[in-house]
Formats: C-alpha cells, structure tokens, sequence
C-alpha cells in the first residue's frame, strides 16, 4: 500500500503567508513611521529658527567681492591682494571698507530696513526643504539604524552611526536641492539694489522662474555643496546626538527626559556647525549668484569659489557667519530632538 505524501496542511499555509504578511506591513509602517516623525520635528525646528539662519545667509554672504553694487552693500571689499602699483589719488578715493556687523546687528539692521517679515523671507523655501530634505534624511537614518542596531545589546557602533548619517544626509540634499537653492536666494533678496531683487512671491514662484530663466539645472546648482554639507550635518549631528544621549544614560548623569535631550541636542548641534560651517559658506555663495546672460558666472564652481574666497577675504572666512550659524544650529537642533522624541511618545502605539 502505497504512503500518502506528507503534504502541508492549507491552514497552515496560510497561517504562514498571514506571518509573513504582517511582518512586512510591520517593517513597513515603521518604516514610514520614521519619516513622519522626522518630518513633523523637522518642520517645526526649521519654522522656529528660520530668522536665524536668514541671519546667518546674510553673514556668509559679507566680504562677498561679486556682488552687483558692492557701493550699496555693507560688505568688506577684496583688498587682500592690491598691488603696490596702486595711485596715491586712487586710494585717496576709494572709500574705506565698512565695518563688518555681528548678528545682532544684522538682525536689527533687517528689521529697520525691511521690516519684521523680513525676517522670515523664504520661510515657504524651508517647509518644502524640511518637508523633502530633512524628512528623508530622517527616515532613512532610522531605517539604517534599525537595521544595523544590536538586537541583543540593542546599540550600534559609532562608526555605523557616523555612515548611516552620511548615507542618509547625502540622500537627502538630494532630493531637497531645489528648495535649498529657493531658500538661499530668498533669504538673500533683501540685500540686493531694489532695482535688482528677484522678488519671488513663494518657492513655487522661485522654482517656477528658475527653472524658466535658467533652466532646470539651474534648481541643482551646488548640489555637491548641499549634498557634502548635508552629509557632514546628518552624520556629525543625528550620530553624535544618539552618541550622546547614549552616554549620559550609561553614566547615570540624568535619566531618559527632557534635560537629557537638551543636553545631548545643543551639544550634537555644535559639533554639527563646527563641520559644516565652511561647506555651508561656499554653497551659499554658489546657490546665490547671480549669472547675467552672455556673461561669464561669478564662480566656476565650488572649488573656484573656495580659492576666491581664501585670496580675496582669508582662510576663517570660511568662519564666516559661525556664531549665527550655532546660535541656529543649537535651537535648531534643540528643538529638532525634543519634539522628535515628544512625537514619537504620541505615535509609538500606531
């Protein structure tokens, strides 16, 4: 009599597939869990401290030597390299550099001039850059992060973490370019000659007539400054911050709250502007220019602009801005973790 193959029940098939099913749908919604929660904090922190990276463009952008009405902007010429053939009379009439201004005093000089709103120029820009660039880096390095965590240990080496950021960071700028580039020029508008101000209304309008005037490659101009500065922020902020936080916990110092968050943030938020304050200079001076029809751009590109930027103004020009920029970066950055970590709180069942 012949054995009846030993064939799977259909119910335990199925048991099976419904397994599977779920722990997909499973990683799945953690998945897009990650950029939600990224995406929410990410917004709220760039809405919050856009005055002061608006602050911080405008810094970068002093000592600037092509603008396109240096009499009228309260920035350094480059004097740096005169020759010693210069006239008597010529320097007699050449009027003497203005004096360089702090942040505070850029601020109260927008807010005289331009008025409060002006403050906020471009904050339109930086929803739609949080919404694509920070929301994806977000996303991605918590995907990474729980896939290369320690299931048993449940940590990841520093240097995971460090990789994880730049891939995430990288990714990231990326995708969120054109808005980078919409924001720059409208948060550096106010500076400008009236007769010489874009004016963008929105950054639809800034995209739309970029991409009109000076075609689409115009929208990723800088795009290896956004992506390098992207991957130096993600990876020196988002690892030190886990770094951090993870170490005030085994220590004991506090527990798991709200100082330790404010603690391990401000700190990732120094780190991340001392590594990125020079990339940022040069991709603000990049995304900024503006290129006359027929005639040869500013820059050539960001190394061209580096190397200008040493010889006409110095080497800690690529400082320039620093102190606006971690008086941003540490809010930023504050407010960045403490409501991812509040937000993850109100969605942790769904």
């Amino acid at each position: 009599m012949s054995q009846r193959p030993n064939v799977p029940h259909s119910s335990s098939i199925a048991f099976g597939l419904h397994s599977h099913l779920l722990i997909f749908f499973e990683s799945a919604a953690m998945g897009v869990k990650g950029f939600v929660e990224g995406g929410i904090a990410s917004i709220v922190a760039g809405c919050s401290t856009h005055p002061l990276d608006l602050i911080k463009v405008r810094m970068q952008l002093q000592g600037e030597s092509h603008v396109p009405n240096p009499a009228v902007q309260t920035l350094r010429p480059a004097l740096a390299f005169q020759t010693t053939t210069t006239t008597t009379s010529s320097a007699i009439h050449m009027p003497p550099p203005p004096a360089r201004v702090g942040p505070v005093a850029t601020g109260i000089k927008i807010f005289r001039t331009e008025g409060v709103a002006a403050l906020f120029s471009g904050v339109s820009a930086t929803v739609l850059r949080q919404t694509l660039y920070s929301t994806t880096r977000m996303g991605l390095y918590d995907i990474l992060k729980q896939k290369w965590t320690d299931k048993e240990t449940k940590t990841m080496p520093l240097s995971r973490k460090i990789t994880a950021g730049l891939i995430a960071g990288g990714i990231g700028a990326a995708v969120g370019n054109p808005a980078d580039v919409a924001m720059v020029r409208m948060q550096a508008d106010g500076r400008l000659p009236v007769s010489q101000r874009r004016n963008y209304t929105s950054v639809v309008d800034a995209i739309t007539r970029m991409t009109k005037q000076e075609g689409v490659t115009s929208l990723w101009r800088g795009s290896s400054l956004t992506v390098n500065r992207a991957m130096l922020v993600t990876a020196s902020q988002l690892a030190s911050y886990d770094q951090i936080k993870e170490m005030i916990l085994e220590n004991g110092l506090m527990k798991d709250g709200l100082g330790t968050h404010v603690a391990a943030s401000f700190s990732a938020g120094f780190v991340a502007a001392v590594a990125s304050n020079p990339v940022d200079v040069i991709k603000t001076r990049v995304m900024n220019m503006k290129v006359e029809a027929g005639q040869k751009p500013p820059y050539a590109g960001a190394l061209d602009c580096a190397i200008k930027t040493v010889k006409a103004e110095g080497p800690m020009a690529f400082y320039k801005g620093f102190i606006p920029t971690i008086s941003r970066q540490g809010p930023f950055t504050v407010v960045l973790f403490v409501t991812l970590e509040q937000v993850r709180k109100l969605l942790k069942d769904f």
